[in-house]
């Protein structure tokens, strides 16, 4: 278990931005159901965890913060940037496709 030691915090910044970009998402696009918020709820999280890193990294080097932030902020930032992201789209996508589906 000393293994997962340092990365402990890695971990832990990118499970808690992954969260809260999910609930950020969530005050501004309020799902329409359970079934949509479970779905966009697991995809944020997931997203948030995988993409987080590189997210993070292209983030601070955009804002000129690379230097500047920790590499736990930096994952922080990311994590819940890429969660934020991906809850915008999956419920854009869900409302788009929900419109289409009613009219056919």
């Amino acid at each position: 278990m000393s293994e997962l030691g340092p990365d402990a915090g890695f971990w832990g910044a990118r499970i808690a931005g992954a969260f809260a970009g999910s609930a950020i998402s969530l005050i501004y696009l309020l799902p329409e159901g359970r079934r949509e918020a479970a779905g966009r709820l697991v995809t944020g999280v997931t997203t948030g965890l995988i993409f987080g890193g590189p997210t993070g990294l292209w983030l601070a080097r955009t804002l000129d913060l690379d230097s500047d932030l920790s590499g736990s902020d930096v994952m922080l930032a990311g994590s819940a940037l890429a969660s934020l992201c991906a809850w915008w789209a999956l419920g854009i996508l869900a409302r788009v496709a929900a419109r289409w589906g009613g009219k056919g």
